[in-house]
């Protein structure tokens, strides 16, 4: 079993999205928190310390992720989705995105 967790910055649309969308897929978990301060669930160390592989959404949160939890990411795939805030939740053009761009790295 993956831990998968899914980052953009205020865990309102694209990495609920995710999380969602790849809820009931076989041999992971998922969760999604956001980068900010006043995400819905702010990313912790917790979380990056659970997880096996993270996926961010823009370049700006994998620098994120890489500055706040640099111990935390040892041995952990951080993948970068290149997905920008242009969409809402369970936007039907995000799903498709997600479905094209994660599996590869389950």
């Amino acid at each position: 079993m993956k831990n998968v967790l899914f980052v953009c910055s205020q865990n309102k649309l694209r990495s609920p999205t995710a999380e969602q969308v790849f809820a009931d897929w076989p041999d992971i978990e998922v969760s999604s928190a956001g980068t900010n301060n006043d995400a819905e669930n702010p990313l912790s160390s917790e979380l990056v310390e659970w997880a096996d592989i993270i996926f961010v959404m823009e370049r700006t949160h994998r620098t994120k992720v890489q500055n706040r939890y640099r111990s935390a990411l040892k041995g952990k795939r951080l993948i970068c989705l290149h997905i920008p805030d242009d969409y809402d939740f369970m936007d039907p053009g995000l799903v498709r995105l997600l479905k094209a761009k994660i599996p590869q790295h389950l």
